[in-house]
């Protein structure tokens, strides 16, 4: 059975478990890492665990961006006589342009739906401190049977995701109608 990487982090994070208990039995007994059972910073778990498990993903699309950066120019820039810094604003920066489009999309889509991370790690808890629009959809159609409310929250998510894709389809299409 594969467990979810929010199962992990729920584990790295619980006070009884995790760093904390880790640090406490190496006798600071004084440390508190109770960052998941509180309400005002239960969020910032998620987002840890969710940068931690999206980082992966944008360096291989950068790589691949780098990877398509032709040496040559790079070569002719530095035989120009550019420095380092002008060379990665003025040549590379540029060039990777859609690497950094599409890891904006493509994450911000999964932010929009990440259910499962909040779910294994939090349960949207504690309290309603990490719950999002997933979450909410999820719990409104599932565990109260409203599904009408529930339906509403889906075509908001759905929108939200339309709003960020659309633009970005826009000027990719224009760009290849353009001949860029």
């Amino acid at each position: 059975m594969q467990q979810s990487p929010g199962t992990a982090w729920k584990w790295i994070l619980n006070p009884s478990l995790g760093i904390q208990k880790v640090v406490n039995d190496l006798g600071w007994h004084s440390f508190v890492f109770d960052w998941i059972t509180r309400p005002e910073v239960a969020i910032y778990c998620v987002i840890i665990a969710a940068v931690w498990q999206s980082t992966g993903f944008a360096m291989a699309i950068f790589l691949a961006g780098l990877r398509g950066i032709d040496n040559s120019i790079i070569k002719a820039a530095q035989i120009e006589g550019a420095s380092l810094p002008r060379i990665y604003l003025s040549i590379i920066v540029p060039m990777l342009r859609p690497a950094f489009l599409s890891v904006i999309v493509l994450l911000s889509y999964i932010s929009i739906k990440s259910f499962d991370l909040v779910l294994a790690l939090t349960n949207a808890g504690p309290g309603s401190a990490t719950e999002m629009p997933s979450t909410f959809m999820f719990s409104a159609t599932f565990r109260r049977n409203q599904m009408g409310v529930g339906a509403a929250s889906a075509m908001m998510m759905l929108m939200a995701v339309a709003a960020i894709i659309i633009p970005y389809l826009y000027s990719e299409l224009k760009e290849d109608r353009n001949g860029h």
